[in-house]
């Protein structure tokens, strides 16, 4: 009986588990005044200890034709697990910024397309694992049709 009550309470543990993830937000979200000036902040979730979570970020592009990558530093804000991304990729071309987390044994990763006005939430991708390559290129690609037929005037 008591292993039985024992796999329940495990099992109940399990559920109730939450799978790590990022979500992400406007810099006001972070209600840190360091954000003011940042591309836009996330947030881990399903971290049980957020400090020992390891983050990185890259801005992956197509300036003029040409492919970039760039590394960028993500900064913690004042709550654990809120963190910030500064735009230090050229403001020109198409961008979409690549998030990769570890907690533990677990794995998160995002995809977030910048667009003329910021970061745009609606389009973000978010996996239960780093991006893969041809994921972060379909993204670029839709960025860079999306944003073609806006300059043409068709997304005004």
């Amino acid at each position: 009986m008591l292993r039985l009550g024992l796999a329940a309470c495990a099992m109940a543990a399990l559920a109730l588990a939450q799978e790590f993830a990022f979500t992400i937000g406007s810099p006001v979200a972070a209600q840190d005044f360091r954000a003011k000036g940042a591309a836009f902040v996330f947030r881990t979730q399903g971290c049980a200890d957020p400090a020992k979570s390891q983050i990185s970020a890259r801005a992956e592009g197509l300036v003029k034709g040409v492919r970039r990558s760039v590394a960028l530093k993500v900064e913690a804000m004042a709550k654990p697990g809120i963190y910030a991304v500064y735009q230090t990729w050229p403001a020109e071309g198409r961008w979409v910024v690549t998030l990769n987390g570890t907690c533990h044994d677990s794995s998160a990763g995002a995809i977030v397309p910048i667009g003329p006005k910021g970061f745009v939430r609606e389009s973000s991708k978010f996996f239960s694992r780093p991006a893969a390559h041809v994921e972060i290129e379909a993204s670029l690609k839709a960025l860079a049709k999306s944003n073609a037929s806006d300059d043409k005037g068709g997304n005004k």
